[in-house]
């Protein structure tokens, strides 16, 4: 596809200002609970996974988040560190971390899922709210585009071959 196909901003473009607009956002909302965006992120999923029983393992976490292991390490360290979450051997993988929210964690994440859920139901008004038909299929086409699998090594294709 040629640069020439939109006249205006790029879908790539408004995809990458949307999650920008979201993270600011949700790094504000959620900074009086002591806690960041991606903070919040890991908490939040953590809730979800032990609401169902699981106590996930950091990489476990990691594919769930999409956030990097390593990184996913860094927050649950934090995290820990502020009295949130707790960190403990896989008796099954002794290589591998569990993570557990903290009676504080739980409290807090609840109190910052009810935050972000205001303002998702903020930035989803112009769609007709959070329940609207209009997000539904929003949410949707958003899960199409993440669902699929992207190769950012072959994007250059044989076209550059040919010309180098």
């Amino acid at each position: 596809m040629s640069s020439n196909a939109f006249a205006g901003p790029t879908p790539g473009y408004l995809v990458w200002r949307l999650s920008t607009k979201w993270r600011v956002a949700v790094d504000r909302a959620v900074a009086p609970l002591g806690l960041t965006h991606a903070q919040y992120s890991l908490v939040a999923s953590l809730h979800g996974m032990q609401r169902t029983g699981e106590r996930p393992s950091q990489r476990r976490l990691a594919d769930h988040t999409g956030l990097e292991p390593l990184y996913v390490s860094k927050l649950a360290r934090s995290l820990e560190a502020a009295g949130l979450l707790e960190r403990a051997r896989d008796p099954r993988d002794p290589r591998a971390v569990q993570l557990a929210l903290t009676e504080q964690g739980r409290a807090t994440t609840e109190r910052a899922i009810e935050v972000v859920q205001r303002l998702l139901d903020q930035l989803l008004q112009p769609l007709g709210g959070l329940g609207s038909p209009r997000t539904r299929q929003f949410t949707s086409e958003l899960t199409a585009l993440l669902d699929t699998p992207l190769d950012p090594s072959n994007v250059h294709g044989d076209t550059d071959k040919e010309q180098s």
